[in-house]
Order: C-alpha cells, then structure tokens, then sequence
C-alpha cells in the first residue's frame, strides 16, 4: 500500500509538471522553468525509494517487467532534468513525466517486483549504461515529435503557438543530434558491456532484445551518418528516430510484456 501511495503521489507530481509545461507550449502560462523542474524532483524523490527498494544482496536474477519500468522511469526521468540544465529540452517533460508516471502507477500495481541482487561490476556497467541509453533516447524520441509539429507548422505557415514557444528549428534539430549522439554511445556500450559480461547475449532470455537492441542500433547509425554526409534532417530524420526508438522500446519491454503479463508467467 506504501509503494503504491508513493507512485500515486510521483504521478500527480508529474503530471502537474507536465501540465505546466504544456500550457507554456500553449502559450497559456509563463515560462517557469524552476517550478516544472521543481515538481519533477519532487515526483523523483518520491519516486526513487521504490526504485532503491529493489536492491539487495544475492544471487543475480534478470529484472522482470515491474522492475525494470520502475527503475527506467525513475532514470528517464533523472537524465531529463540533468540534461534540461545544460540544453533546451525541458519541452520534452510534456511527453516524457505522464509517461513515466503513467508506467510508475500501473508497475507499484503489478505483483511485488523483484529484488535486483548481486550486481557484479560488469553487470551493473551493463545495467546502467543500459538505462542512460534508453533514457536519453527517450528524450530524443520526444524530441522527434517536436520537431516533426514544428516542422509542420512551419510548412503550414502557422507561426505562431507552438513555434513561438519552441526553440528555433535550427536549434531544435542541434539538440537532437546530440542527443542521438549521446544515446548511441551510452547503447554501443550498453552492448559490448553485455558480451563482455552476460553469460550468453544470446540465451533464450536474451536473444530478443540482443537482436533488436543492435537493430535500433543500426537504425540510430544510419542516421547520424546519413545526417553527416547525405545532410538528412527535418520530417526524415523524425521518422528515423521515431523508427529506432520504438524498436529499442520493443527490446527493452516486448518480451517481458508478454510472459508476464499476457500470459501471466514469472
């Protein structure tokens, strides 16, 4: 009852974040970046004792479904306020904190997660870069879908609302960039940590999301090279990046979805 207490109130934390930051893309409030930032903290901070909860001393296990939407909402979350201290991507709270809390809320309902235990160092270099990776491709997928209505927009003539309270497109397309840049370095090692470390990244438990983690892969490094020599930017280099970062979201949670919640197996 305590953990799902704790979701609840991140969730409402969140959402009210959001709400703010939307109504800002609206441009029906002020900008108030210290109070959306403020909130989502709060929300992270009531957030994080579930995550922290999971951790114990063992044998290692894989992470099931509830485990691991707790502890890469929490992280989705921490890189987005991090990052949005250093670059213009607060906008992608709007998307980014429903989602988290959404996820949070349905995983503190889900039976007992797990704890995660016996972390050995390699397997939790693997671990982390693993979620950054997620994360920051996360904020890059919503990223995407901001530029793609501002693009848009733009082609429509509509210059106003939304493209008045975003960023310059130059600017917006930048930031993506470097934040693919990020993600498909944080995965490239997210990969090589697992062969190095994991028994087997191609055991039954595994083979799904080694498979499609070095498509999104591919996917993610078509682009940035094509972006570098054939200058692919704007709806493209949306639709790519909404293409990737559903496949890296198939690997991280397909399976597990349906064994443990489709067919109900641990």
């Amino acid at each position: 009852m305590q953990a799902l207490s704790l979701a609840f109130l991140a969730f409402l934390l969140y959402l009210a974040a959001a709400s703010w930051q939307g109504m800002v893309l609206l441009r029906r409030a002020s900008p108030q970046p210290l109070l959306v930032r403020g909130m989502a903290l709060l929300g992270l901070l009531s957030h994080l004792p579930l995550a922290i909860g999971l951790f114990g001393h063992g044998a290692p296990v894989l992470p099931g479904l509830s485990t691991s939407v707790i502890l890469i909402s929490a992280g989705v979350v921490a890189v987005l306020l991090l990052v949005s201290l250093f670059k213009p991507i607060l906008n992608a709270a709007v998307g980014i904190l429903p989602v988290a809390g959404l996820a949070l809320l349905l995983a503190a309902g889900l039976p007992s997660p797990e704890r995660v235990e016996g972390l050995t160092p390699g397997i939790a270099l693997h671990a982390l870069s693993s979620l950054l990776a997620f994360a920051v491709l996360a904020i890059a997928a919503v990223q995407a879908v901001l530029l793609g209505l501002q693009n848009r927009a733009l082609r429509q003539h509509h210059i106003r609302g939304l493209v008045q309270a975003l960023p310059p497109l130059t600017t917006m397309e930048r930031v993506l960039f470097e934040l693919i840049w990020g993600g498909v370095g944080l995965l490239t090692l997210s990969i090589l940590s697992g062969f190095l470390f994991l028994d087997s990244m191609f055991a039954q438990h595994l083979a799904h999301k080694t498979i499609l983690s070095l498509a999104a892969w591919v996917i993610f490094s078509v682009l940035l090279f094509s972006h570098y020599r054939l200058g692919w930017r704007g709806m493209r280099a949306v639709r790519w990046t909404l293409g990737g970062y559903g496949v890296l979201l198939v690997a991280y949670f397909g399976s597990k979805f349906v064994l443990e919640v489709l067919l109900g197996r641990g």
